[in-house]
């Protein structure tokens, strides 16, 4: 169930926005006055909110298609230096445009064993201070140019042939409907300047408490402070709102955004709840810090912001309040995280006792095997979602591996007793990681299919088809085994056949060649190794001088009069045929690998 909540989190909180506001639309439009036409302004806000917020989706989708390699770079340079986590976590969000996006992605990460809980400490404290680079967009209110941003933004990324300038053009697109629907919205509500009932309701805003709890609540319905901030800044245009509230509103829009985090750590691990409940105590405990400062946090942003001398009231409020509250907003994050980056060993100590370590459960049959990578909140980042799932196709790669190497040689029926075991026991072994092989195969591919769901470019496109047809190939290579090269053997132990030294280690010796070089295609596809892959394939002359001497050899073995010949010569030749077609589909991985690094 909870996975289902949350998949819909991002799809539908722009209806949830629109059905908090109904009720307020509906209430103004009871009111009697000549002066205000209801039903048009109730248009001109829903319809703004709408296109700010689609602005905001796509902008958002587009940075994220746009650096998805810059991600991925960023997330290398995540290490116990806590002062590198808040830089990579601002970087980020700054990125993505979404604290909630870093944060799910955070517990995705530790959820994953990529990441420990006091990196992730770090990079939520820089999340935070990147979510601000939003309102400093907002509130730089170029709505003049909102209607040129859109159509240059629309022509480039239909005409465009390059996807990243592609990404670019919807980048633009969505930024100039943001400006567009904030204009939309600031129109519509321009008649309640004078109408004192609402005019009365924005005043109760100067309590702190009430005006952070209803921004909390207004975030945590609408899964995005970013919304929150933008509305903000349009009622502090129009002048309808103080300094002090719209600071007070922010900080309760960073409370607020919080509630992705909880959602995405129901049914996690330990440490991924852990993760949530830093993000929380970070935002409560640096409102607590700020609420009594309300009014220091305003004279720091007032200094820091452009005054305009020359207008008066209203006009001078709406000039000047957008960007007091943004950079007030900006000095909360920045500001918190100074103070509280000292202490992230605190925070950590504190989530452990908050979200304690449980006893693990008696459980009478453990599952056979289990994803380790694929967390389906990396979904939201293609680049990243891909990266985990190569990872778990590297571990499909080592069971595969493993299921080679526990191959025994070929052997006979006048074998000692001992070697007869062992081989049972290895066919044994070989059928548990063929099942564990087909489960995490299982897994993959509805990982990779799920991640079609996502907006891809061409390049990202034909990697996740890379990914599937390695572990399609992967997954080849172990039915081989199991269902060719095992009953082979199978049959070997109970012939009455001796097979001569010479074709022993010429036997061997293929299968040999065969085992190293489908290690080396793994590790090719597992580390990006160019040199192994070219290995691989120079491994087919070496294979092919080796087939030759096995058949030059069963040529003579065929003229003997041994009345078994016949048999041996069928169970040799199926052995080296199946590790022939073991080789192949090696042979195909290592060129997947490199056709991918050619484009």
């Amino acid at each position: 169930m909870q996975k289902k909540v949350f998949l819909t989190i991002g799809r539908w909180h722009h209806l949830a926005l629109i059905l908090l506001l109904i009720p307020t639309a509906v209430w103004a439009a009871k009111v009697n006055t000549s002066s205000i036409h209801y039903p048009t302004m109730v248009m001109g806000l829903l319809g703004g909110l709408a296109l700010f917020l689609y602005g905001m989706d796509k902008m958002s989708n587009a940075l994220k298609n746009a650096a998805g390699s810059r991600l991925k770079s960023l997330l290398a340079r995540l290490t116990t230096n806590r002062v590198a986590g808040v830089f990579t976590g601002a970087g980020m969000t700054a990125t993505i445009q979404s604290s909630s996006v870093t944060t799910v992605l955070l517990i995705g990460f530790i959820s994953a064993g990529l990441m420990s809980l006091t990196q992730a400490t770090g990079v939520i404290m820089g999340a935070n201070i990147g979510t601000t680079v939003t309102a400093q967009i907002v509130a730089f209110k170029i709505t003049q140019a909102a209607y040129l941003m859109v159509a240059i933004g629309f022509f480039i990324q239909f005409t465009a042939k390059a996807d990243k300038t592609k990404q670019y053009g919807k980048m633009l697109f969505g930024l100039g409907l943001i400006f567009t629907g904030m204009n939309i919205m600031s129109e519509a509500m321009s008649p309640l300047r004078g109408y004192q009932p609402f005019i009365d309701a924005m005043a109760q805003m100067r309590n702190p408490f009430l005006a952070i709890l209803l921004a909390a609540l207004f975030t945590a319905l609408v899964q995005s402070s970013s919304a929150t901030t933008g509305i903000v800044i349009v009622l502090a245009g129009q002048g309808f709102i103080s300094l002090e509230s719209g600071i007070a509103l922010a900080m309760g829009a960073n409370v607020g955004t919080c509630v992705t985090a909880l959602l995405a750590a129901i049914g996690k691990s330990r440490e991924a709840k852990q993760t949530a409940s830093v993000h929380i105590l970070f935002n409560i405990i640096g409102v607590f810090i700020w609420l009594p400062m309300i009014s220091t946090l305003s004279d720091w942003s007032v200094a820091l912001s452009p005054i305009h001398p020359d207008l008066t009231g209203v006009e001078r409020l709406g000039a000047e309040l957008p960007r007091q509250i943004a950079n007030a907003n900006t000095l909360f994050n920045v500001v918190n995280t100074l103070i509280m980056l000292p202490f992230v060993g605190g925070f950590v100590w504190l989530a452990k006792k908050i979200i304690p370590k449980t006893p693990k459960p008696t459980i009478s049959k453990r599952p056979i095997v289990a994803p380790k990578y694929l967390s389906k909140e990396l979904l939201m980042t293609p680049d990243i979602a891909m990266d985990q799932a190569q990872l778990e196709i590297g571990r499909v790669g080592r069971r595969v591996c493993n299921m080679m190497n526990a191959l025994p040689p070929l052997t006979s029926k006048l074998a000692t007793q001992q070697e007869q075991s062992a081989a049972v026991e290895a066919l044994g072994k070989i059928e548990t990681l063929e099942q564990q092989v087909d489960i995490l195969h299982g897994h993959i591919l509805f990982y990779l299919g799920r991640l079609r769901k996502e907006p891809l470019s061409q390049a990202q496109s034909d990697r996740q088809i890379m990914l599937i047809s390695v572990t399609d190939q992967l997954e080849s290579i172990a039915d081989l085994i199991e269902d060719t090269l095992v009953p082979i053997m199978d049959k070997s132990l109970h012939a009455e056949i001796s097979i001569s030294p010479e074709m022993q280690s010429t036997l061997d010796e293929i299968q040999d060649k065969v085992a190293h070089a489908l290690l080396d295609s793994v590790n090719a596809i597992r580390r990006g190794d160019t040199q192994r892959a070219k290995r691989v394939l120079n491994t087919k002359r070496t294979l092919n001088a080796l087939l030759d001497k096995v058949l030059a050899h069963q040529a003579e073995r065929l003229v003997e009069h041994n009345p078994n010949r016949l048999q041996l010569f069928s169970i040799e030749m199926e052995w080296t045929e199946s590790l022939k077609r073991v080789y192949t589909v090696t042979k195909r991985i290592a060129k997947l690998h490199l056709r991918e690094k050619e484009t």
